[in-house]
């Protein structure tokens, strides 16, 4: 028997066309409460136009942040698919709206992410999609594409207007200015303003490996034919084989509005946008007042004016300009005395915009008066200054040899580029010779550097010398400051990996806000990524140095860890690292019977220590300070496990905060080969706080004062 031809043809349309029973199809013409799950200050409200609600992620607020998240999970992920990851095709519409007088920021994403909620993300340069310890880091399992009107130097963002695509990093992974390419080959790159209020439509379609993100004015309404990102992307380490999709905004000091008008996504159908209603849409952006025809040509005439004075007033500048720019340069030759020995180096020149004239110093500090001292080490002063009405701190090296020019070239080559809030800032330096004596010579050598001033001094003088105990919620946040800023140079640097080899008290600086600060460069090392640092003199501070560098001298990560570590034992007792007539701190607390033994007896009882905290400073303190540096967490590991303990993010697979600190590197690392720590079937089982710290005493297999016996 024949079949019908009809038969054969529905058939073939059902082959082709229905998709997979694992499938998500959706399309939103305005949204219902149904429709999504909210975060944060993410809500829904309803548009000018009938039955119609908006999705809006932020509020007009400092600090907002929103997320929403479509109602379950879609499916990411199928063995029948290539490379395992199903294709996906999602459009919206979305509209950035700046508010009257107030400066706008920071961006928002269209994001996958593992779980429900908003996972420990911060606001203003994270949009909401990551924080200090999830950023960077592959177990995140976060792809987004970012709307970014914000040029963060943390993130090598490429300016304050680009859309960037976003693998488990704000640091994209590619990036282009906001705009497309109009279908007319002949026609060039039409640039967009995200957050000018215009309504625009955004596609994100990822096929056989590649993913292509395009965009337009939502008036264009289809959508142009060459994508504005393209890449060959691998999401097979990244999505789990389910999803939850949405779209996450945040604010910081500055402040818009981030809205999502319409929004489709589908498995199998890649023309789903074209379902999305552009038209009739709300108009956000800030009303313009209307001028009359006689306003206009008053405005006209005055413009006239105003143009011939600007040019009159720009040759007049320019002369000025080139007169000052000709007398600075004589007087600079003059203060300087360059030629001959004082001829500037190859690392001067890389760093010449941050230069201060001697003059312009002494100014500053009122010639450098003794009333101005506030510190003084070893080999340099500290004088407080106003410099262009700021408050400035001006360390001036004492002496001038050849460890202190090595001192003095490594703080302006690497804080001099580096850019984090956790770090004291660098605001220049300053390289010039004293007046030569009567008898003639050369004159001594002046080194100077001229930082951000620090209105609370140095943790040090908190800890150990104030007349009032620093509370305990104040040195666990300073603790999490300390971790986020050495994470950042260990691994957040894009150039190279920075070892700072001197982390104390006495360098953590406390801004006005109490924030913890990571200062003194002097000892600090830079290398690239992936290739250790060769062996060098051991140099540091007594207390603070990891027991290998007496061994072999080779300075890694894992020694600035032990480093933190002994800081964070510090800070939690209120102790020393070496005292006469004291054990050493190491030592001393990994011989006491609990961690709440530890705490500083001055602020033991006192309301507001949270014991339970303490304990995992303390146990985290320990981990920290093994003799194996193999057997250390690393510092995302530590900055993680500060902040899961305080926001108790759950992992991937529902742990707790608790357990992200035992994670199967700082377990594995620090246990032993007793059985009781493990499955049936060999997977690592987390410890408990009081498992990890017999299981640290019994690692020991050397005494503090056996390493410092051993490194004479």
């Amino acid at each position: 028997m024949r079949t019908p031809p009809i038969l054969l043809l529905s058939l073939l349309i059902l082959v082709l066309y229905h998709p997979p029973s694992s499938a998500v199809d959706f399309i939103f013409n305005g949204f219902e409460p149904a429709d999504l799950n909210l975060y944060g200050d993410a809500i829904l409200e309803p548009e000018p136009g009938p039955g119609r609600r908006y999705l809006s992620l932020t509020n007009a607020s400092a600090f907002s942040l929103g997320r929403a998240l479509y109602k379950s999970k879609v499916p990411a992920k199928s063995s029948a698919s290539a490379g395992g990851v199903l294709p996906f095709s999602a459009s919206f519409l979305f509209s950035i709206a700046p508010i009257p007088g107030v400066l706008p920021g920071h961006g928002l994403a269209f994001l996958f992410a593992p779980a429900a909620g908003t996972l420990g993300a911060t606001s203003s340069q994270h949009l909401g999609l990551f924080n200090m310890t999830t950023d960077s880091d592959p177990a995140s399992r976060v792809l987004a594409v970012e709307f970014d009107v914000f040029e963060n130097q943390e993130f090598n963002d490429i300016n304050a207007n680009h859309v960037g695509v976003d693998v488990n990093s704000l640091t994209s992974v590619s990036a282009y200015p906001a705009g497309y390419w109009p279908d007319d080959p002949s026609s060039p790159f039409v640039n967009l303003t995200l957050n000018d209020g215009s309504n625009y439509q955004a596609w994100v379609d990822y096929s056989g490996g590649r993913l292509n993100v395009t965009m337009a004015p939502a008036a264009l309404g289809r959508k142009p034919r060459r994508p504005l990102i393209s890449i060959r992307l691998d999401l097979s380490t990244v999505f789990l084989n389910e999803m939850f999709v949405g779209f996450c905004a945040a604010t910081g000091m500055l402040v818009e509005h981030h809205r999502i008008l319409g929004w489709s996504f589908s498995n199998s159908n890649f023309s789903a946008g074209d379902g999305l209603i552009t038209s009739d849409l709300p108009n956000f952006k800030p009303s313009q007042p209307r001028s009359s025809s006689k306003s206009k040509a008053v405005v006209a005439g005055i413009s006239l004016a105003a143009a011939i004075l600007v040019i009159s007033g720009a040759a007049v500048a320019l002369l000025v300009v080139l007169r000052r720019r000709r007398r600075r340069k004589n007087r600079m030759i003059e203060e300087n005395g360059r030629g001959g020995d004082g001829a500037m180096e190859d690392w001067e020149l890389e760093y010449w915009p941050h230069r201060i004239g001697y003059r312009e110093i002494l100014a500053a500090t009122e010639g450098l008066s003794a009333k101005n001292l506030i510190g003084y080490g070893g080999n340099s002063r500290v004088y407080k200054g106003i410099l262009a009405s700021a408050e400035v701190a001006v360390k001036v090296f004492s002496q001038s040899g050849a460890d202190e020019a090595r001192q003095f070239a490594a703080e302006v080559s690497s804080l001099g580029r580096l850019k984090h809030r956790n770090l004291v800032g660098l605001r220049g330096w300053c390289r010039t010779r004293r007046a030569p004596a009567a008898g003639g010579g050369s004159g001594d050598e002046i080194m100077i550097l001229v930082y951000d001033y620090m209105e609370n001094g140095s943790l040090d003088n908190w800890i150990h010398a104030a007349s009032e105990p620093l509370d305990w919620g104040s040195r666990v946040r300073i603790l999490k400051d300390v971790a986020a800023a050495v994470l950042y140079l260990h691994e957040g640097w894009g150039e190279a990996r920075v070892i700072h080899r001197d982390i104390k008290s006495s360098n953590v600086m406390l801004d006005r806000w109490m924030a913890g600060r990571l200062g003194d460069f002097g000892l600090a090392r830079a290398h690239p990524q992936g290739r250790a640092l060769g062996t060098t003199r051991v140099v540091g501070t007594a207390g603070y140095l990891a027991p290998e560098l007496f061994r072999s001298g080779r300075t890694t990560a894992a020694t600035d860890v032990y480093a933190y570590g002994v800081l964070a034992l510090e800070v939690v007792s209120g102790r020393r690292p070496v005292e006469e007539g004291r054990p050493p701190l190491v030592g001393w607390a990994r011989g006491l019977a609990a961690a709440a033994a530890a705490v500083d007896p001055r602020v033991r009882g006192v309301v507001g220590l949270d014991e339970a905290e303490a304990e995992r400073v303390v146990v985290l303190a320990l981990a920290c300070t093994v003799v194996d540096p193999a057997a250390r967490p690393t510092m995302r590991q530590v900055a993680r496990a500060l902040e899961a303990g305080d926001e108790k993010v759950d992992g991937e697979d529902g742990e707790s905060g608790e357990a992200w600190l035992l994670d199967a590197r700082l377990g594995s690392g620090m246990v032993g080969p007793d059985p009781k720590f493990w499955g049936p079937t060999g997977t690592h089982q987390h410890l408990t706080f009081e498992e990890l710290r017999q299981s640290l005493s019994s690692s020991m297999t050397l005494s503090d004062s056996d390493i410092i016996t051993e490194g004479r």
